[in-house]
């Protein structure tokens, strides 16, 4: 790891990224592309030293209370974060300003930072999410070598359902001849089911590559999967979508399910519901 000084922490659309670079190893990440601009080693993480002093000073300006959400492009629970918790430090801020917060991970060392989620949802709003890739648990840590296992993701969503704080999944990616099949989708869906999850967003059945991240998936490929990668390169050349031929029957199997269930699975309402900070006043006025 290294640190260095930031000069801003919150996007426009107040997003924060407290870490650039991962030590999870997902085999598919997107953050290695080279689009992010990422110019040290992935693994090495650059940590933005003042991370919590900029949200503070940011959040004493604003105006409106809003959403600040985190966890998009690099995960804020990295194995740093147990000795750093510079995560914990920011979602202390949020909740000091009553902002609301949804936060998005695949490690259960979500749950050390479960009193600060229960104080902002009393207070605003918070909402966590997680990303679910595989039902079965040897390929969990094949392609996902150093998080938390789907098993133990699933009893994030657990414990986040006993605490009454609403939980969106985050379904995929389904890496074709891997994990696209029937079998797998259920697997994950009965889990959310089970954790009562507010909603389920999914961007297509399959995956997408980048220049960056595509060669690191082959490189993958080929140490896991010998021939996968070729297979690949022969269906899907460089596209940057990767639909997998199984596509139709498992999106009906998804929307079917989630619609039985009444888990939402319309993507642009749940992204509205994790960056729409509520009303606190008419919700004030609605108990009267």
């Amino acid at each position: 790891m290294h640190f260095k000084e930031a000069r801003g922490i919150l996007s426009p659309q107040n997003g924060m990224n407290i870490f650039r670079g991962c030590t999870h190893g997902c085999i598919y990440c997107d953050s290695r592309s080279d689009c992010y601009q990422i110019t040290h080693d992935f693994e090495d993480v650059q940590i933005k030293s003042n991370a919590p002093q900029l949200l503070e000073a940011a959040l004493r300006k604003k105006r409106k209370k809003c959403m600040i959400s985190t966890g998009a492009m690099c995960d804020p629970y990295i194995h740093l974060e147990e000795q750093l918790c510079h995560t914990r430090k920011c979602i202390e801020i949020i909740d000091k300003y009553g902002f609301g917060v949804a936060i998005q991970t695949k490690s259960s060392r979500i749950l050390r930072d479960m009193d600060l989620f229960k104080s902002i949802h009393r207070k605003a709003k918070c909402v966590v999410q997680l990303t679910l890739t595989t039902h079965n648990e040897v390929l969990c840590k094949i392609i996902e070598p150093a998080v938390s296992t789907t098993k133990e993701r699933f009893a994030v969503l657990e414990a986040m359902r006993d605490e009454g704080i609403p939980t969106i999944v985050w379904l995929g990616p389904l890496l074709p001849f891997i994990n696209d099949n029937e079998e797998n989708m259920m697997g994950i869906l009965d889990y959310c089911i089970r954790a009562k999850v507010y909603g389920i967003i999914v961007w297509g059945m399959g995956m997408t590559l980048r220049s960056g991240s595509r060669e690191y998936f082959y490189r993958q490929l080929d140490r896991h999967f010998p021939g996968m990668a070729k297979k690949y390169r022969q269906k899907y050349g460089d596209s940057y979508v990767i639909t997998s031929d199984n596509s139709s029957s498992l999106m009906r199997l998804f929307c079917e399910t989630c619609e039985a269930h009444g888990i939402i699975h319309d993507r642009d309402e749940l992204l509205h519901y994790c960056n729409s900070f509520p009303d606190l006043q008419m919700e004030q006025l609605s108990l009267w």
